[in-house]
């Protein structure tokens, strides 16, 4: 047996492949569709993935605002953040993001940075996250590629 052929292969930045891809969120559900778009901007679907660099595509998110949360989530759910003040501390529930004019994206971009790794790597991969509430876009420049987000697993 040659064990020469056995070598594996990590990445690194300048030859990970990296590709533009277009995820509609028409219909589903917040947590089920960020796991997998956590997993393409991550690289895990690519043969090649090396977890220490940045490998996976830059994800574009169309229709935010038409993925929703099962039983009652939406209205007892609640995000709480940190205006940097004394007694500033303001709680949100689902139903009250999705009223304000970045709510939706709010929301995805959230559920999607719990999902990425902690530090300096997880921040650079939530860069390639783009979320928009319509079905327009502006990166038709980087012509981007359609995928059923239902087919992954």
């Amino acid at each position: 047996m040659n064990t020469l052929s056995y070598k594996t292969v990590s990445l690194n930045k300048e030859t990970a492949e990296k590709q533009w891809v277009v995820v509609d969120a028409t219909d589903q559900v917040v947590g089920r569709l960020c796991t997998k778009v956590a997993k393409l901007l991550r690289g895990k679907y690519k043969p090649g993935f090396t977890p220490h660099v940045d490998c996976g595509d830059n994800v574009i998110i169309i229709n935010a605002q038409k993925a929703y949360f099962t039983g009652k989530k939406e209205t007892e759910k609640v995000y709480t953040r940190y205006t940097g003040y004394p007694g500033g501390q303001r709680f949100d529930t689902p139903e009250k993001l999705r009223r304000k004019t970045d709510g939706a994206d709010r929301i995805l971009r959230h559920a999607v940075k719990g999902m990425l790794p902690k530090g300096s790597l997880g921040r650079q991969l939530l860069k390639n996250l783009y979320i928009y509430e319509g079905t327009e876009h502006k990166h038709e420049a980087q012509k981007p590629k359609a995928i059923d987000i239902n087919t992954l697993k």
